[in-house]
């Protein structure tokens, strides 16, 4: 008989969130504790994070993590970077010796400020020069991959235990008003640093529990506007989706949920005339950005959280509350970790996003 551990389990993966409404600093050593919790729905092969609030020092500048192969992958990189933006700092990230974490690439960070002559010739702004150049050392540059992009913020993955994760990049030393945390279980692509959870673009990122049947027409659809789907796992797509969505189409969070999870045509035929008509409109523009199959996804951006379950709600996921900080997790137990007395605990229905703010409540 096969026992636990020996058989695929179809509803693995991990995600948790912690965010202060009132801007109060998290530690990560916080999220790492509660991801831990839910070991077991991962196997090694990836886990990450990803802070919000984490370099006050350098808030006004893009803070670039990028994965090196080796030492030629980081000159072509570093020159094209002196190229495009005025560099600030950099350094390799502060990682920790854990005996699990093994063949790791170079790990650099670099503070940037786009170069004003070469911005102003590119006649984009800032956020589409910046995402361009993104997508141009990933796309173009051999061994190099920014796989964190935005301000005042940053994403820390690896391929390991979630815990093991949190332990090599130090996380303990950082603090900020949001974390959010991915214990993988991939079952359809494979396990690397690239393609570990959370996949971020600018200041939006991603983690992301479930399998993605529509990818391939969602790839397409993106890849029209620019982007490239790169990293060997579907769940990056994600990232360029609400990237795409709410940075370039301008639509709301609340729409753009909508869109990724789009009610079904007979929820939507009983809904009232204004509203039936709107999101008619959104299922019918964006159909191709549907994303079907099974998910749990949580979207960080800055000042902000985004909880979004498919609409069957085929992967687990809670949300709570207690004072000014939201949690949401695959597992009740991943809260109860932390914050053992919550003043609410409920289960997000399916397709209907739980929005949290700085200074707010929780939309739902």
């Amino acid at each position: 008989m096969l026992r636990e551990g020996q058989v695929r389990i179809p509803s693995g993966c991990a995600v948790s969130g912690i965010f202060s409404k009132s801007r109060e600093p998290i530690c990560g050593s916080e999220i790492v504790r509660s991801i831990a919790v839910m070991h077991d729905r991962s196997n090694g092969l990836g886990g990450g994070f990803a802070g919000y609030g984490i370099y006050p020092e350098y808030h006004d500048y893009y803070a670039f993590h990028v994965f090196y192969d080796d030492s030629d992958a980081k000159q072509a990189c570093e020159q094209f970077l002196e190229r495009h933006f005025d560099v600030i700092n950099l350094s390799k990230i502060p990682t920790k010796k854990v005996a699990s974490i093994v063949d790791e690439p170079l790990i650099w960070r670099y503070f940037v400020a786009p170069l004003p002559h070469k911005l102003s010739d590119s006649q984009l702004n800032e956020k589409e020069y910046v995402a361009r150049c993104v997508i141009r050392v990933n796309s173009q540059i051999n061994g190099a991959y920014i796989f964190s992009s935005g301000k005042d913020m940053g994403v820390f993955k690896a391929v390991g235990f979630p815990e093991d994760v949190g332990e090599f990049y130090r996380l303990e030393e950082y603090q900020g008003y949001c974390w959010t945390a991915h214990g993988r279980y991939p079952t359809n692509t494979p396990g690397w640093w690239g393609g570990a959870h959370p996949f971020a673009m600018l200041d939006y990122s991603i983690v992301h529990n479930g399998e993605i049947s529509s990818y391939d027409a969602n790839r397409r659809y993106v890849e029209m506007f620019g982007y490239r789907c790169n990293l060997l796992t579907d769940t990056e797509v994600i990232t360029y989706i609400f990237d795409y969505l709410i940075r370039k189409q301008g639509l709301t969070l609340q729409e753009a949920a909508q869109v990724v999870a789009a009610p079904f045509w007979d929820t939507i035929r009983r809904k009232p005339p204004e509203e039936q008509e709107r999101l008619t409109y959104l299922r019918d523009i964006f159909s191709s950005l549907l994303i079907t199959g099974p998910f749990s996804i949580l979207l960080g951006f800055e000042g902000g959280l985004m909880a979004l379950n498919d609409r069957l709600k085929l992967r687990s996921m809670v949300a709570a509350e207690k004072g000014d900080r939201f949690y949401v997790a695959s597992e009740e137990c991943a809260i109860r970790v932390i914050e053992p007395q919550l003043d609410r605990i409920w289960a997000p229905k399916g397709g209907e996003p739980v929005i949290v703010r700085l200074n707010s409540g929780a939309s739902l």
